[in-house]
């Protein structure tokens, strides 16, 4: 095992104490709703997770806005980990949110985007994210369910994601990822796709990309996790109901994706 994955797990162990914080209320570890105060940009490495409006079904978990699930915890713990195997030394407590149309949203390389089933988007948020991407923004794009996902809960599935990115980028493509691309070597080498553990989703995790001018030689502008949840064993990795091992690939994953961001 190496000397970093070693530290991941001690961070893990450190997490559940923070968890106990939250209550559970029968599933997971997510208390009552509520959007936190940004904190002023200071040049340090700040989370920033994207805030849209929520499609009519999007509420299903509690009346919680799809773009929430996980808030934030799970980004809490993640950068937590970051912390301890990088010396990235980023806010920890404080996570962002903003809208797409925000112009303080060009002030952070790297944003987060969920549960895009549901994902809405105005004529001029579709164009501050071509321009965010244009400019060297990176995107990563998580909790993304196939349609009919959960007796009909799953949003629109890929197609709804689809239509919204082809507001952004017209002729965008999406290239299926594999484990030889640099963002799986960023930090941890990951040699296989196929370990990345499921949450709750059946079937396999998919991951795809998005590339600068559509050329897979130029920089990976967009990462997706399609039929999965990777941030949900960050959001419950001190509670108990997820096991470590598969939990420290999941982290591998949101690591490697801050520093390729961060990094291209």
């Amino acid at each position: 095992m190496k000397p970093v994955a070693i530290g991941v797990l001690c961070v893990l162990t450190a997490l559940a104490a923070f968890a106990q914080d939250f209550g559970f209320g029968g599933f997971g570890p997510r208390g009552r709703f509520q959007v936190y105060p940004n904190i002023r940009y200071d040049g340090r490495f700040t989370f920033v997770r994207v805030n849209y409006e929520t499609a009519p079904g999007g509420y299903w978990y509690r009346g919680w806005p799809a773009w929430a699930h996980g808030y934030p915890i799970a980004e809490q713990n993640l950068m937590r980990i970051m912390n301890e195997v990088s010396y990235l030394a980023p806010h920890i407590d404080e996570i962002n949110t903003v809208t797409l149309d925000d112009p303080e949203l060009f002030k952070y390389p790297v944003a987060y985007i969920i549960e895009v089933g549901w994902w809405t988007m105005t004529d001029r948020e579709a164009a501050a994210l071509r321009a965010y991407i244009q400019k060297g923004g990176f995107v990563i794009v998580d909790d993304f369910k196939v349609r009919g996902w959960g007796g009909g809960m799953g949003g629109g599935g890929w197609d709804v994601f689809e239509a919204n990115m082809r507001r952004v980028l017209p002729d965008v493509r999406f290239y299926e990822m594999d484990a030889s691309h640099p963002i799986y070597h960023s930090f941890f080498e990951i040699d296989d796709l196929d370990i990345v553990p499921q949450a709750y989703n059946a079937g396999r995790p998919i991951f795809r990309g998005v590339y600068e001018d559509n050329n897979p030689k130029k920089r990976l502008t967009m990462i997706i996790n399609y039929n999965t949840d990777i941030s949900q064993f960050w959001e419950w990795s001190g509670t108990g109901l997820r096991p470590i091992d598969q939990t420290n690939e999941a982290y591998k994953l949101g690591v490697n994706y801050i520093i390729y961001g961060l990094t291209h």
